[in-house]
């Protein structure tokens, strides 16, 4: 048996160009849903967001954060505090003629309405919370929120004044909760993942001597590095854990799984921190860094092989 098929027993592991055509082109679907389009929404509420936020109105920011990719719902949420008070204001409706718990002009606001979001009106009102905060994210999304091209510019686009943009950060950055400080560990295999940043995918790779990687030899490779042993193939990364509940804030490091069901993973990637994540993505592309990708179907679920032990 070759090391290659070797490799590949036991798992998909984002080894996908010796699958036939169908089977090939319906992961190739689940790897697009998984990371490109999600949002830096995985970072957890902090103490503070979660007795400033009606509870209703988080589920919201969370929800709709993803429709842009790259932007944390503490963004929208920054904004709902500053222009209502997340709805708490008694009139919603300012001099200047805008309305709503997210403070839209109707013009502005009939711009970004469609297309209607899970739970809006039908027509949607810029009155309902939920068009509302669709609304906010897609206007965000439109003046530079995408991917972090230019948040400050996508946050002075809602209220054109330098003291407003400095507001709403400061806002957004105590609704998200601190993440834990990578371990040795955990930093030696990030370190190493970044450093293979434009390597080519290589089905079954395991590095450059092999011309590039896939997902899993890339997360093998990186904690290797760090001197923490893991399977070779995504399923038994994931089932080698140890798995880490939901709701737990990420830490760098921990490695993040997508597919089908929790017995179907078809793709690992590597948490960098910030909302971020490192993977070799599919054939034709180079290893990149990106959305962690955590609030897409696809996701299954986070381990982190830092607590092993390895590098201290």
């Amino acid at each position: 048996m070759s090391s290659l098929v070797t490799k590949a027993v036991g798992g998909i592991g984002c080894a996908v160009l010796g699958l036939p055509l169908l089977a090939a082109l319906t992961i190739a679907a689940l790897l697009g849903s998984a990371l490109p389009g999600a949002s830096m929404s995985a970072a957890a509420p902090s103490k503070h967001a979660l007795a400033d936020i009606p509870p209703h109105m988080l589920a919201l920011y969370q929800r709709a954060a993803p429709e842009c990719p790259g932007l944390s719902w503490t963004i929208p949420a920054a904004i709902g505090k500053a222009e209502t008070d997340h709805g708490r204001h008694p009139t919603m409706r300012s001099s200047a003629g805008a309305i709503g718990p997210m403070q839209f002009l109707p013009s502005t606001f009939k711009a970004y309405a469609h297309p209607v979001p899970p739970g809006g009106k039908n027509p949607p009102t810029p009155w309902d919370p939920v068009d509302a905060i669709y609304a906010a994210v897609r206007l965000l999304c439109a003046n530079g929120a995408k991917n972090g091209r230019n948040l400050r510019r996508a946050i002075w686009h809602y209220n054109h004044a330098d003291w407003y943009v400095n507001k709403v950060l400061k806002i957004a950055d105590g609704y998200g909760a601190a993440e834990p400080a990578p371990t040795g560990a955990a930093s030696a295999a990030v370190a190493f993942a970044l450093g293979q940043l434009g390597t080519p995918y290589v089905w079954g790779g395991d590095g450059p001597s092999e011309g590039g990687f896939d997902c899993s030899g890339l997360t093998q490779a990186a904690y290797r590095a760090a001197g923490i042993t893991i399977p070779r193939v995504a399923q038994a990364q994931y089932d080698a854990g140890p798995r880490l509940p939901n709701g737990t804030q990420l830490a760098p490091g921990d490695l993040l799984f997508f597919g089908a069901g929790p017995h179907s993973i078809t793709h690992v990637a590597l948490y960098t921190g910030g909302g971020r994540s490192i993977d070799a993505p599919r054939p034709g592309a180079v290893v990149r860094q990106g959305p962690a990708g955590t609030s897409a179907p696809s996701f299954q679920g986070t381990t982190r092989p830092a607590a092993r032990g390895g590098r201290t």
